[in-house]
């Protein structure tokens, strides 16, 4: 620890009067924001860089697709998305490549960006695997002599 780290530590110590507080990890919120023309686009990105802690917003106005990067918390970033007007929402799509049936019910939606399906939490329980068992196996048993029925 330098002459920097130490002054550093130093002042952040007296500032805070004596007790350390835990600083927000720096992460990024991806939120589905419903945008029509250019103006819903302004007034969603001036509302989420103005809150403190964003250091960077991104708007994919064709995906509905808003993107903020910074030491900020999931759920402010959506409240001040709704507090805009729009309809706002967690963004519920993960990429094709990782649902392991993406063509199931609930995985599969038509609103969905191309390369992406519905985030489903348990997939396991989207898809029934159902057994198929051939017919003509049962016709012919050498277990059974009157089984046959072609005969």
């Amino acid at each position: 620890m330098g002459v920097s780290g130490t002054l550093e530590f130093l002042s952040d110590l007296v500032g805070s009067g004596g007790h350390k507080h835990k600083r927000k990890q720096l992460q990024t919120v991806e939120l589905k924001v419903r945008m029509d023309c250019d103006g819903c686009e302004l007034k969603v990105k001036n509302a989420l860089s103005s809150m403190s802690g964003v250091k960077k917003v991104e708007i994919n106005r064709k995906q509905q697709r808003v993107t903020v990067s910074g030491y900020v918390d999931s759920n402010k970033v959506l409240k001040r998305a709704k507090s805009t007007g729009k309809r706002a929402e967690i963004w519920p799509y993960v990429p094709y490549s990782l649902v392991a049936q993406p063509f199931a019910t609930q995985a599969y939606d038509k609103k969905a960006p191309p390369g992406y399906v519905r985030k489903v939490e348990n997939t396991a329980a989207i898809g029934t695997v159902t057994r198929y068992e051939d017919p003509y196996t049962s016709i012919f048993s050498d277990d059974n002599p009157n089984a046959c029925s072609i005969m």
